[in-house]
């Protein structure tokens, strides 16, 4: 081979490359540190890399396209060793790593793998091809740029295909001592060519290559040779400029995935000091997020899962998860330049150097870096349309996430600007003035349980279990039917619980997810001084309504409250195992199950209330196709509860509406109060009030012999 060349082509490559990869690094740190540690439980971490970076576990769940790409990597990564034993046959024609020559048993495995691998990320490639070019799906991002980093791969499997094949062809004539000896190398017989196991597709190309005379077999094995060694090159260049940056960002952001409850929002530390210290509340520009997600605007793959399963997409309204991402990250490749400048006039703690950020706007020279990003780059309505359903995060395959950065941009919105949907106005004025978002007088909280006998914890302070009721339940006259539901399924059993009446508050979730998390830090401080004064950490805590459970749970550790906190399926799952609750009487329906997003997709619940269901006589549950962690929102997350929705082509509780009446289900059962308040009106909306929205409570005390049985 062509030792210069060689050299100056891995020279060029490498050295090009280094230039690029040193360039993404010193713009991924124009931005802030992270609150949350990203390194530590190295084992976990390590365990979700092999699960989800390596085996790409997530890839499958859009099956072709899942199976295609896993090849494609597994064949990169057995393919990996094999451009680096081209490059060495640059330097030395009889290369093989000392081990992996084709006499040698190490040899023979790798050629197979190599070959087999070689032939799957060919077809892997065509079915990228036909996706982008023939189907053209319009949840991917379908650019020129990605259509030829395909033909870069497919052209290098080839091109090592043939070049195995040439050198067999040739290995063939050399060793063959009869054609040696007569001179008659230049037309060599086909059945000089024998398959072998160990060379599938370099036997196959050999036995089309057999005929060929010593000039041509030259040519193709030099174009085979160098076309691999200098597309893997090209390729390694274009990533750094591309979507394909995932090709090598990946592992890391999976790597250095939040590792703390999904549910649990990252907090806004000490914000009375960072309001005496002028510091922004929330997320106003784009250096004021991490490093962290920025590395995940880098490894977006723009492949549109995230938003083909955003309820708000799916609904015509203005997010996308995708494009949210495309444009924060475009933005932040536009100002490379001026981002880059801006950090190096930081301090040492990441903040911008003193009065540098105020005296460039009070000039009006602000450079573009530095302008708001909502208006700026991001439409409010994009922000106010999330429900915060967690769909996108759940669905995306290298683990970015969404909903901190939505949170962060909202909180910057309300705090600072004061800015956010009018409806929002009385939710917390609610909040602020009675500790409710809906403004009813603190006094009635406990109204549900006239007539229940229901004890409060000040009157019965050694009650094993806190029932924490929620505003829902409390105030809101269909979710109080499921408290008085649970409370009589609770006293069948024998449970010795109590609530807490008028000292219960709301959690603040709404508060917290609209981006008011002045208003929600209040509250958790209030509700974690109630609880550890009655010393529920050492008591049992079950709430009927996931947010609520998903606050008190994820959440209020951070302020100091750590309980234990069941959702009242599970709850009632393990009360029906035990026998303490009696189902006796048949319930003879047909229902379709709505899993709530809090519940399922943020903390992995999805089997405590089909549990609990199948154990009902005569109940039949119909999963509708949208189900478990691709059920789709019923619309009320994320504050949506509380305000109207954005614009769009539907509604998002239409939409799971039909989803679910698809089954022929005679009634819809769910575990969440919001998403029986929306699927009730959904139901009605669509001229279905013949249907009824039922939470597994109100179901299991329909088999007792305090319910109404069979209907």
């Amino acid at each position: 081979m062509q030792p210069i060349v060689m050299a100056i082509l891995l020279l060029l490559g490498w050295g090009v490359f280094a230039v690029s990869a040193y360039k993404r690094w010193n713009l991924m740190m124009v931005g802030a540190s992270e609150k949350r540690g990203r390194f530590g439980d190295a084992g976990a971490r390590i365990a979700a890399t092999l699960r989800y970076a390596f085996w790409q576990e997530r890839m499958p769940r859009y099956p072709w396209a899942g199976w295609a790409h896993r090849v494609i990597f597994f064949g990169f990564l057995v393919l990996l060793l094999r451009s680096l034993i081209l490059w060495g046959r640059g330097f030395d024609a009889d290369f093989n790593m000392w081990i992996f020559g084709i006499d040698q048993p190490l040899g023979k495995i790798y050629s197979f793998l190599k070959d087999f691998f070689a032939v799957l990320v060919i077809l892997g490639t065509l079915v990228f091809f036909y996706y982008r070019l023939v189907k053209r799906l319009s949840r991917m991002t379908l650019s020129g740029e990605a259509t030829l980093i395909l033909v870069i791969i497919f052209v290098m499997m080839w091109s090592d295909v043939f070049y195995d094949g040439a050198e067999i062809v040739e290995r063939a004539r050399h060793a063959d001592p009869a054609l040696i000896a007569s001179g008659e190398t230049e037309e060599r017989p086909a059945s000089v060519v024998a398959f072998a196991w160990y060379e599938p597709a370099g036997s196959v190309a050999a036995m089309m290559l057999a005929g060929a005379g010593e000039g041509a077999l030259i040519t193709v094995k030099h174009l085979g040779f160098w076309t691999h060694a200098a597309l893997v090159l090209i390729f390694l260049n274009i990533l750094p400029y591309s979507k394909h940056f995932h090709v090598i960002t990946a592992i890391p952001n999976v790597y250095t995935q939040d590792l703390s409850p999904p549910g649990r929002l990252p907090n806004l530390e000490d914000i009375d000091g960072m309001l005496e210290r002028g510091e922004t509340l929330g997320v106003k520009r784009i250096n004021q997020f991490s490093w962290k997600a920025i590395l995940d605007w880098y490894t977006c793959t723009e492949c549109g899962r995230c938003s083909d399963q955003c309820p708000a997409t799916t609904t015509g309204k203005k997010l996308s998860p995708k494009h949210f991402t495309l444009d924060l990250r475009d933005f932040l490749y536009e100002n490379e330049t001026e981002l880059k400048a801006a950090k190096s006039r930081m301090n040492g703690s990441g903040q911008a150097g003193e009065g540098e950020e105020g005296a460039v706007e009070e000039e009006g020279e602000a450079p573009e870096c530095y302008k708001d990003l909502v208006d700026g780059v991001i439409d409010p309505e994009v922000l106010w349309a999330c429900t915060t359903c967690r769909a996108c995060e759940v669905e995306c395959p290298v683990f970015i996430s969404y909903v901190d950065k939505i949170v962060d941009m909202r909180r910057y919105l309300v705090q600072e600007r004061g800015e956010f949907p009018n409806e929002l106005q009385g939710a917390f004025r609610g909040l602020e003035s009675v500790g409710n978002p809906f403004g009813f007088p603190a006094e009635e909280r406990a109204a549900w349980a006239e007539g229940l006998d229901v004890p409060r914890m000040s009157e019965n302070p050694d009650a094993d279990v806190l029932y924490w009721v929620g505003c829902m339940p409390s105030f809101e006259d269909r979710a109080r039917k499921v408290a008085v539901a649970f409370a009589k399924l609770m006293k069948q059993a024998g449970v010795n619980f109590a609530i807490l009446g008028e000292e219960e508050t709301c959690t603040g979730d709404a508060a917290r997810r609209a981006g008011n998390e002045y208003l929600f830090q209040m509250f958790a401080a209030q509700n974690v001084e109630v609880l550890n004064g009655y010393g529920i950490d050492k008591k049992t805590i079950v709430c009927t309504c996931p947010h609520c459970f998903n606050t008190l749970a994820n959440e209020y550790p951070d302020f100091g409250g750590n309980y234990k906190v069941v959702h009242h399926t599970d709850f009632l799952a393990d009360l029906v195992r035990q026998g303490k609750i009696k189902l006796s009487k048949r319930v003879d329906k047909k229902i379709a199950f709505h899993d709530s997003c809090y519940l399922g997709r943020y903390n992995e619940i999805y089997n405590g209330p089909r549990s609990a269901l199948k154990s009902i006589p005569g109940l039949r549950i119909a999963e509708p196709v949208e189900t478990r962690d691709r059920g789709m929102c019923c619309g009320a997350g994320g504050a949506q509860m509380f305000k109207e929705e954005e614009e769009g082509g539907a509604r998002v509780n239409h939409m799971r509406v039909d989803q679910l009446m698809a089954t022929g289900a005679e009634a819809v059962a769910n575990a969440c109060p919001f998403c029986t308040r929306m699927i009730t009106d959904g139901l009605a909306d669509k001229e279905k009030e013949n249907v009824e929205t039922l939470d597994v409570a109100e179901l299991l005390l329909m088999a007792t012999e305090e319910g109404d049985g069979a209907e």
